[in-house]
């Protein structure tokens, strides 16, 4: 929301995340099964690399574990940053009662108000950002009331026309600065009522720039009627009602951003599993089941009958199905880099991912997708569109001819690929 947003305090919803660690009794609970060194797992992961040629498949909808800790971690990073340690307990997102498995990829999908930092679950995003509204009226008035307007109220159409009326108004007031008529605005006349008296924040809104309720007589008319009038103070300064009309014009409604919760773990021959909870389907746990197994068997009738063009239809319609996808790259080194995207997102997004969590964020990267596909950073391509739904496993890899450049003038790549804060925060895949 531009300029409006800047006064609720945004938080970078990646800077600082941590993911949490490991509880001490899973540990103890493997010792006696004496597993692999990290140097096994690194050659195993790099073997698994090699081999790797078919889509990494999720194995279903799951229940969410428990995300309490890390959630806790993440905020205390946020905070830390910030310098406001004291917002943590406001931040925190109630426990869920429910039982959580303790193997999903991610324990859910999550969200974080751009106003307060607050990391939220899908049902709590509405009135958590009412609410961090309608507590900026108290230093903001008039941001928080345009911020009410474009949010509060869901049908696009009439804010647009409602909002544009006020900007006639406020236009005509800056126009015809000694014409009177303007400066008062009756609010019984039919256009006041039927595409601003609708929507939620506006009389705040006309309060906030300057304007007082008052009853006034009306000619040939009895009694008394009741109009917004424009104070003294606010004509002798008519540029703050322009600088008003556009923050009016140009504010869009106040949305929570998708949590990436990144998190970085160890070279694994897990790297291509993913236990997935609900919220990355469209569909329940049962209906996933039962779509699979009609689709199998019409798979089986119809193979020698359809076309390309209708394989093709047919597997972009079941990408529909998806909401969210959780994406994993596999570095050079074995480790695997992960996060959260929407399915309709474009590739862009899940390079500059990538290209924040990396110490030479200057050098240029390719990412594969499975069997070899290489996904082009400047292709507008979907998520759906290239088959990563709901899941995917990656590989990063330096551009090649820069690699050669820099080895020909003497120099080497940063051996550490990732950066510092993101390798202290490593976690083990399981």
């Amino acid at each position: 929301m531009g300029s409006l947003r800047g006064t609720g305090g945004l938080v970078d919803q990646t800077r600082g995340e941590k993911a949490p660690k490991e509880k001490p009794n899973q540990l103890v609970l493997r010792q006696p099964r004496q597993g692999p060194t990290d140097e096994a797992q690194m050659a195993a992961a790099a073997a698994l690399a090699r081999l790797e040629q078919k889509q990494p498949r999720a194995r279903g909808p799951m229940l969410q574990d428990s995300i309490r800790n890390q959630v806790r971690k993440e905020l205390q990073a946020e905070a830390t940053v910030s310098g406001n340690l004291e917002t943590l307990g406001t931040n925190m997102v109630p426990e869920p009662k429910e039982e959580r498995s303790s193997h999903l990829a991610v324990p859910g999908v999550y969200f974080t108000c751009p106003l307060t930092g607050a990391i939220l679950r899908k049902d709590q995003r509405e009135t958590h950002i009412k609410e961090a509204i309608l507590s900026h009226f108290s230093t903001d008035p008039v941001g928080a009331s345009i911020m009410k307007i474009h949010t509060f109220n869901k049908d696009r159409d009439r804010v647009k026309l409602g909002v544009d009326t006020i900007a006639k108004y406020l236009d005509n007031i800056h126009l015809h600065p000694e014409e009177e008529k303007y400066q008062k605005i009756k609010l019984q006349n039919k256009v006041f009522q039927e595409r601003i008296n609708c929507l939620e924040g506006t009389h705040e809104f006309f309060e906030a720039i300057g304007f007082q309720k008052a009853l006034l007589p009306v000619p040939d008319q009895e009694g008394p009627e009741e109009f917004y009038v424009l104070s003294e103070a606010v004509l002798a300064q008519p540029q703050s009602l322009e600088r008003h009309k556009e923050q009016l014009l140009c504010a869009e409604p106040v949305r929570a951003t998708l949590a990436r919760q990144r998190r970085v773990f160890r070279p694994s021959p897990l790297a291509s599993q993913f236990d997935l909870p609900a919220e990355f389907f469209n569909l329940t746990a049962e209906e996933v089941k039962r779509e699979q197994r009609l689709r199998s068997e019409a798979v089986e009738r119809l193979s020698v009958l359809r076309t390309k063009a209708m394989r093709e239809k047919e597997e972009q319609r079941e990408m529909r199905k998806y909401t969210y996808t959780l994406l994993r790259v596999r570095l050079p080194d074995g480790c695997l880099l992960q996060g959260t995207f929407y399915a309709r997102e474009r590739v862009a997004a899940l390079y500059s991912f990538v290209r924040e969590a990396l110490q030479s964020d200057w050098l240029p990267f390719e990412l594969l997708a499975a069997g070899g596909q290489k996904l082009s950073e400047d292709e507008n391509l979907a998520f759906t569109e290239c088959g990563l739904v709901p899941s995917a496993l990656l590989t990063f890899s330096w551009d090649a001819a820069v690699l050669e450049d820099i080895k020909a003038a003497g120099a080497e790549p940063d051996s550490s690929i990732l950066k510092p804060e993101l390798l202290s925060a490593i976690e083990r895949l399981s």
